[in-house]
């Protein structure tokens, strides 16, 4: 018997599969961006690892900017093919009232994850830009820390 699935379908307490497959650029160019089954469980494992410890050390409800991209979508956006999002190992987080930056700094000490990109942040508007999470899996994950801007990527978070 198929699986069935729902956009309602919980994948943790607090993240739907709606979430993780929610994306304005898809909805206009009429793409399908639910992942397939072979996809759901690497997206179910960023929400156990990433989101939902997120969700509850801030206790701020929030939704993913962008979650899971289908190819179609992926290159839509102008990202590589390689892309995390493409495999459902990688999400782009913001959480109301915290700086992009204290959040990334969060997640490096507190979360076991394959990369962690502080993206486009602005010292001059912390809100800005976003943080960027991936998870492989516990024996896999690289923990790699970089910081992307305008001015290039440097390995590690600003000061």
């Amino acid at each position: 018997m198929p699986e069935t699935r729902t956009l309602d379908q919980r994948l943790t307490p607090h993240f739907t599969l709606r979430e993780v497959c929610a994306s304005a650029t898809a909805a206009r160019h009429g793409i399908n961006n639910i992942p397939p089954l072979e996809v759901l469980a690497a997206c179910k494992r960023v929400c156990e690892h990433i989101l939902e410890p997120i969700r509850t050390h801030y206790s701020v409800p929030f939704s993913p900017n962008s979650f899971f991209r289908c190819l179609e979508l992926n290159r839509i956006l102008g990202s590589k093919d390689t892309s995390q999002h493409t495999k459902g190992e990688a999400v782009d987080v913001e959480v109301s009232g915290v700086a992009n930056l204290d959040l990334a700094r969060w997640c490096a000490d507190n979360l076991d994850f394959d990369q962690l990109i502080l993206e486009f942040y602005d010292p001059n508007d912390p809100r800005g830009g976003w943080v960027h999470v991936s998870y492989v899996s516990a024996a896999e994950n690289r923990r790699q820390i970089l910081t992307i801007g305008k001015g290039g990527t440097v390995e590690g978070l600003p000061q």
